[in-house]
């Protein structure tokens, strides 16, 4: 079995993983699709991931596919189940994880992060990480399970209530979830800002009511045409470079939440205007990984209220991990996969 080794920054190699077989309470998974995230990306150009990176590790975190091996003691899951993997592991026992906020946890070890993840052929997970799929899910849908579930925790944070106006700033494959889950949340209108034509038109097709080129039209100016409002109630940032941040609170109307969605860079500092946060009374939140919101991504998924397949544009060989990061990082491409 082989996976695709990240041996520190720029550097990937392909390597063999042996067979080795499942500890108790493990499962052995054969991947059939695994996502590059940003967070990938990051580690890629050795900057830090949602966990502490130690190489040589197999990346990969937003992962699908079969099992084909249990462990002792494996009760909920069988040989041949499809299942979709929860990467983050927490340790149950620190501040954090005993007062209910266990995404902060201070031993937080993550599936494709510093343990072997989904760049491979398989991957060795806890059975506690691994969530059933249903029977016509395709794999390349449940890989998108925990951007999902990480944009459910998100829309969680931000509070949408119905009614609500959103902009949602960014329209690559997770401002593209944002869209869909704020419609589902109740918002009565979903403003997308997307410079790509490409990726505004499946933002209208997924329910936004507008889309805006933010390079070519003043967002504020359209919002205020289009919902006859100064901004909106809920902004969420999806972006993660410091001009829109900026445009996040412009376009935030008094008592509007702005959720800083995105992975910003580690040194990227911000200098916020206090002023306006005080008079528009503000909410700032961040919104970090998928605490219990998996399960909830999984349900989505089965259910078919969320499209998936629209936001997949481009599949890649475990061979072309480095050319799949390329691709992600690129304009051309929304969600990018990796079929091993």
């Amino acid at each position: 079995m082989k996976g695709m080794f990240f041996l520190g920054k720029g550097s990937l190699e392909v390597r063999d993983l042996g067979d080795a077989a499942p500890g108790p309470g493990e499962v052995r998974v054969r991947v059939r699709a695994c996502g590059v995230c940003g967070t990938d990306v990051h580690i890629y150009h050795g900057e830090k991931g949602s966990a502490e990176v130690t190489p040589p590790v197999v990346l990969g975190h937003e992962f699908a596919g079969v099992v084909d091996q249990v462990g002792e003691g494996v009760s909920s899951l069988r040989v041949g189940d499809p299942v979709t993997i929860d990467p983050n592991i927490y340790c149950g026992k620190c501040h954090f994880c005993r007062i209910g906020k266990k995404q902060l946890c201070e031993s937080l070890r993550a599936v494709g992060v510093n343990r072997n993840g989904g760049f491979a052929e398989t991957c060795i997970c806890p059975e506690s990480q691994c969530l059933l799929l249903g029977p016509k899910v395709p794999f390349e849908h449940g890989a998108m399970a925990e951007p999902l579930a990480c944009c459910i925790h998100g829309i969680d944070r931000a509070g949408i209530r119905v009614g609500d106006s959103v902009c949602v700033l960014g329209g690559g494959s997770i401002g593209l979830m944002m869209v869909q889950l704020a419609v589902l949340a109740g918002a009565s209108a979903v403003v997308l800002s997307e410079p790509m034509e490409r990726q505004r038109g499946i933002g209208l097709a997924l329910g936004a009511a507008i889309a805006v080129d933010p390079t070519r039209e003043d967002l504020g100016d359209r919002i205020r045409e289009t919902l006859g409002t100064d901004g909106v109630d809920v902004v969420i940032e999806c972006v993660g470079k410091l001009s829109v941040t900026k445009q996040a609170f412009d376009i935030a109307k008094r008592g509007a939440a702005v959720l800083l969605f995105s992975v910003p860079k580690p040194d990227a500092v911000y200098g916020l205007e206090m002023m306006q946060v005080f008079q528009k009374e503000l909410t700032i939140l961040g919104s970090f990984v998928n605490p219990d919101t998996h399960a909830r991504a999984v349900a989505l998924i089965d259910s078919g209220r969320i499209r998936l397949e629209p936001l997949i544009t481009h599949r890649y060989p475990l061979d072309r991990v480095e050319d799949a990061i390329r691709m992600q990082m690129s304009g051309e491409s929304v969600k990018v996969l990796v079929m091993p």
